[in-house]
């Protein structure tokens, strides 16, 4: 007899929704405003071109979370994604750049640096596949 989720097992399935439909949102803002996330990329690298890399990967990984079939190998992908763009925000900081949507001041950019490591927690959560984890319902 097929077992129903448990509580803990639908709030990690919400939250899955809420970090794909976000980096979706995020990855979508990078070909919208792409000179906003221009200017907190490294100088070795080219800013443009990573700015719509990372917002193609960002969008694809938020759809690849929403896929049963590929949700394991996405939460990997933005394991990386959210650790190769770490530097972007380290460089943000040290050098005090403003960017839209995030108030220019030096605390609260410190204050962001810490946060990376909640979304690559946030998202190395989804990469056992679901019916190795507690709770999940028997597949039919």
């Amino acid at each position: 007899m097929p077992q129903t989720p448990d509580n803990s097992y639908r709030r990690k399935e919400i939250l899955r929704g809420i970090l794909a439909v976000s980096i979706i949102i995020v990855g979508i803002t990078h070909f919208i405003k792409p000179e906003q996330y221009a200017r907190i990329v490294p100088p070795p690298f080219p800013p443009f071109t990573s700015v719509y890399l990372s917002g193609f990967f960002e969008i694809l990984g938020g759809i690849g979370l929403m896929l049963p079939f590929v949700r394991v190998a996405a939460a990997w992908g933005l394991v990386s994604l959210f650790i190769a763009v770490f530097p972007a925000n380290i460089y943000m900081t040290l050098h005090n750049i403003k960017i839209d949507g995030i108030p220019h001041n030096q605390l609260v950019y410190w204050a962001r640096l810490p946060f990376q490591a909640v979304l690559i927690a946030w998202a190395y959560w989804y990469t056992r596949p679901p019916e190795t984890q507690a709770g999940t319902p028997e597949l039919q």
